[in-house]
């Protein structure tokens, strides 16, 4: 044997011992000088069939993956890629996609023949396909639970900073923001004020109508206030029962008092109807209003003075606003 087909060998057992299948296209006659046999037999055709089959590569190849394949060939062979590299799917005889993968490059025979020959190897990288598929599956599915998680925590953050009834802020979220609002407004040097919004009679609306239209009544109620103040910068909470707040940031006392007058008036005129025989139910709400006051007053006691206020207007007949004011001190010198 001489050194040249044991250098044939060689490179044989190498392939072979790599998983790998030489190629090789004479480029000046376009012949295949060697065909990829090796591989049409991993795919489970049988001799015959290799040979049948073997000029008609493409048709094994997915079909998505031909425009791919060829490109990747006219890129190389316009000299934009230093290699050919292309992974692709072909058609085993059992119905099956498997992956493979060409690299491959042109080649000089000789000094006299630049660029004659299109040499390659074709080696299975199916399993290697399989696991990046299964852990790209793996990542999607990981994404659509923690996006299903993030969806699942806002909804449970908006039911535990809202009243379930009206789907206004409820009493923790109004305290919070309360408390923060007054220290913005006295740091700044703002105005700030609430109202504090009470149904008027509304035991009676239960005892005679029933909860479910006292529910509807509530509701009517949080829509009117929800509607009529500024979307982004008041906040309407439910305070509990029939009672509700609203905060409002840079509102001086009069035009809080402009809005709890407009508030009253709304809710006078609207009038439900009973599901059950069509009845319609009337209702009214006092309001207390309250601008912060002193500095470093508290959130807490703003709030006292609005229900101060509410109290006073419930006194006085109901339906009505009625602002906070405060006890003056005595001048010095004067008597009781």
């Amino acid at each position: 044997m001489g050194e040249t087909d044991l250098n044939k060998e060689r490179l044989e057992l190498a392939l072979e011992a790599a998983g790998l299948d030489l190629w090789e296209n004479n480029l000046l006659t376009g012949e295949v000088t060697r065909k990829a046999l090796k591989t049409f037999s991993e795919l489970g055709y049988n001799d015959e069939e290799v040979l049948h089959h073997i000029d008609r590569l493409f048709e094994f190849v997915h079909p998505d993956d031909v425009a791919m394949i060829q490109a990747a060939v006219g890129e190389h062979m316009a000299g934009s890629t230093p290699e050919y590299r292309c992974e692709f799917r072909l058609l085993a005889k059992d119905g099956n996609w498997v992956w493979y993968a060409n690299y491959g490059r042109i080649m000089d025979v000789n000094s006299s023949a630049p660029g004659q020959r299109f040499i390659g190897v074709t080696f299975n990288i199916d399993n290697r396909k399989r696991r990046e598929d299964e852990i790209a599956q793996i990542n999607r599915q990981l994404a659509e639970q923690n996006a299903l998680l993030q969806s699942l925590n806002s909804a449970l953050e908006l039911l535990a900073a809202s009243d379930p009834l009206t789907g206004l802020a409820n009493r923790r979220t109004l305290m919070e923001l309360g408390a923060k609002e007054c220290k913005r407004a006295e740091r700044f040097e703002h105005p700030l004020s609430v109202l504090m919004v009470d149904i008027d009679s509304f035991k009676s609306v239960n005892d005679n109508w029933g909860h479910l239209v006292g529910d509807r009544v509530i509701c009517a109620v949080a829509d009117i206030c929800r509607l009529r103040t500024r979307e982004n910068l008041d906040t309407v909470a439910r305070l509990g029962g029939e009672e509700f707040v609203v905060l409002l940031p840079e509102t001086s006392a009069a035009n809080a008092c402009l809005l709890a007058e407009a508030l009253r008036e709304a809710v006078a005129q609207q009038e439900m109807v009973q599901n059950d025989d069509g009845q319609r139910v009337a209702f009214t709400v006092s309001i207390g209003v309250a601008p912060l006051g002193t500095p470093g007053e508290s959130f807490e006691q703003l709030l006292n003075n609005a229900d101060k206020a509410l109290y006073k207007a419930k006194q006085n007949g109901r339906n009505q606003v009625l602002a906070f004011q405060p006890v003056r001190p005595a001048a010095p010198g004067t008597t009781g």
